[in-house]
């Protein structure tokens, strides 16, 4: 290999200083992303409140073909990551984000035109297809424009943000349609404008390069001396040493997908079938559960880079949030095998998706550690391992509550996290690529 080879994980390491966000751009930024990140995840869960509420009964579909529906979204959002990350590396953040948000805001408004269950696959289906692209971009942005030691808070904050917004979706959505003359086909129209809003904002107001913007102080620039400059340099990712390099990264991703897939999926339907609960009081139960993910994403990007500061090892820092919370997840999900008052199985499942969250900001900070020049291919190579758990979940998941019931299902996604536990042991967060002007990362030492 040339002199852009891997970083010596011996070198020295410097703690890095806790950076501020307040009277920064940077946290404006950040405050923009956060607002993005809500959005699409507002238009990825938003047709399963629609559905039960006039979407079914208009378009006349079977409960299969509703299922067909709400899962189009999944396949290409899979496939295209890593395609997806390389957009927004070589056209950078500020051009690729603004087109996606924009495409996805135009088919959220469309799935609220739609006649025919073949349009509604369409619509579902290229909406998979441009939010592909969304968070790895984000991600890259984010490596511009975060210093190291608030990568993993700043991953922790959007993802949070999401969450927050996966817990009210339902709430908004069944009050949007109740609205005179909105009714379901107004949901999305409302939350599909929503997106396009975001994208004239962000491309008025974000720069690719902190040095372009024009509000940017020098003081704010010398903060960002360690950053890679947004866009500034346009070589081909080193594909191979990029995929070996990610690989327990997505491995540990698509363990850690397949529970969220499963909480986002089957929550509502664990609640109704399992304890026999009438719609609104599932409903109440499955916030309950999914608001643990939202208090659970923050702290984990708070502990990640407090971690960081401490012990000056990035290998520590990211891998410890992983292990408390892919272990810490587990661990809570097995009682609901032997626990069945509706209570203490929500209180169950609500500690096991707090867990589950403490690994999703080191999940999408590492790529950023790992290849700031190329963290949107990185990150989408990782968030791959999300998509295909995307694909599979749902059905496997149903398939086996239906022959031994939803506790034992739950069990397995319990296994299945004893084997992201193995996969973190395999990770290394040293720098891949050398960029010019860039400071090296802190050294990958001993595991967490």
């Amino acid at each position: 290999m040339s002199a852009e080879q891997l970083l010596d994980e011996s070198a020295p390491a410097t703690a890095p200083k806790p950076s501020p966000l307040m009277h920064r751009i940077r946290g404006r930024v950040l405050l923009l992303l956060c607002a993005l990140y809500a959005i699409l995840y507002f238009d990825r869960v938003n047709i399963s409140t629609a559905g039960p509420h006039g979407l079914v009964g208009d378009l006349h579909l079977s409960t299969f073909q509703f299922g067909l529906a709400a899962s189009a979204f999944a396949l290409p959002y899979g496939i295209l990551q890593a395609v997806g990350g390389l957009a927004g590396d070589r056209f950078g953040a500020r051009r690729a984000l603004g087109v996606i948000a924009a495409l996805c805001g135009l088919f959220t408004i469309l799935t609220g035109v739609v006649s025919s269950l073949v349009m509604l696959l369409a619509v579902r289906f290229l909406l998979g297809l441009s939010e592909g692209a969304a968070f790895a971009t984000a991600t890259h942005a984010m490596s511009a424009w975060l210093p190291k030691d608030r990568r993993g808070f700043g991953q922790g904050v959007v993802h949070a943000a999401s969450r927050l917004s996966n817990a009210l979706a339902p709430l908004i959505v069944a009050g949007l349609i109740s609205l005179p003359h909105v009714g379901w086909r107004g949901s999305f129209i409302v939350a599909g404008l929503a997106g396009t809003a975001w994208a004239v904002v962000w491309w008025r107001y974000f720069r690719d390069r902190p040095r372009d913007h024009p509000d940017v102080g020098h003081r704010e620039l010398e903060e960002l001396h360690d950053t890679a400059d947004g866009a500034a340099v346009r070589r081909p990712p080193p594909w191979r040493p990029l995929i070996r390099r990610m690989a327990p990264v997505t491995v540990t991703d698509f363990c850690y997908g397949w529970v969220l897939w499963v909480y986002l999926t089957w929550m509502p339907s664990f609640f109704s079938s399992h304890f026999g609960l009438a719609l609104g009081a599932s409903a109440v139960f499955t916030s309950i559960t999914l608001s643990g993910g939202f208090v659970g994403d923050w702290l984990g990007g708070l502990l990640s880079d407090a971690l960081l500061r401490r012990t000056s090892s990035l290998g520590r820092a990211r891998k410890a949030g992983l292990l408390i919370g892919l272990i810490g997840s587990a661990v809570f999900l097995l009682p609901v095998l032997i626990v069945h008052n509706v209570v203490g199985v929500t209180a169950c499942l609500t500690v096991a998706f707090l867990f589950l969250e403490l690994c999703n900001a080191p999940l999408w900070t590492i790529p950023m550690d790992v290849a700031p020049e190329h963290s949107g291919v990185a990150s989408g190579l990782v968030n791959t391992g999300f998509g295909v758990a995307g694909v599979i979940a749902a059905p496997v998941f149903g398939l086996l509550a239906g022959a031994f019931g939803y506790p034992v299902a739950l069990a397995f996604s319990a296994v299945l996290l004893a084997v992201g536990v193995v996969s973190v042991r395999f990770i290394k967060t040293s720098q891949l690529i050398v960029v010019p002007g860039v400071a090296k990362s802190a050294p990958d030492e001993a595991p967490a």
